[in-house]
């Protein structure tokens, strides 16, 4: 079986439904994906711009893209590294209400157990875990 890499368009048309012809057709895709008629690929990049662009342009909320995006990452269909983690980097990214970036960051790190960054970024302070560093 094939393995073909999704762009961020096909999540964001499926997602928002706001394109007549191109919304049907990335829900499609994606339901063949679920059904294991294919396999797909993404990358980090990916996940970065449906999260940005369902933030800042259509204006959803932390919670909502967890709560849509997220689910279909995590299908048996979709590989991506760094997946296991995604779930964690979401929850941080809601619930200690800090850019994506940060989130994903101090989840990395956790991960590859460090514990200071250095920045200038004092979102950092309110993860638990991350302590930044004197700089």
């Amino acid at each position: 079986m094939a393995t073909v890499f999704l762009d961020t368009n096909i999540f964001l048309r499926h997602l928002t439904g706001d394109h007549p012809e191109h919304s049907p057709k990335a829900t499609a895709y994606l339901v063949r994906i679920e059904r294991g008629e294919m396999k797909a690929r993404i990358a980090d990049t990916v996940v970065f711009e449906v999260v940005f662009t369902l933030r800042s342009y259509y204006g959803h909320s932390k919670g909502e893209i967890r709560d849509t995006f997220l689910p279909i990452v995590e299908m048996a269909g979709i590989a991506l590294p760094g997946k296991r983690w995604l779930r964690e980097v979401f929850d941080v990214y809601v619930e200690e209400n800090v850019s994506f970036a940060d989130a994903f960051h101090a989840t990395l790190m956790k991960h590859l157990g460090i514990e200071e960054i250095a920045s200038f970024d004092m979102d950092f302070d309110r993860i638990p875990g991350v302590r930044r560093a004197a700089l």
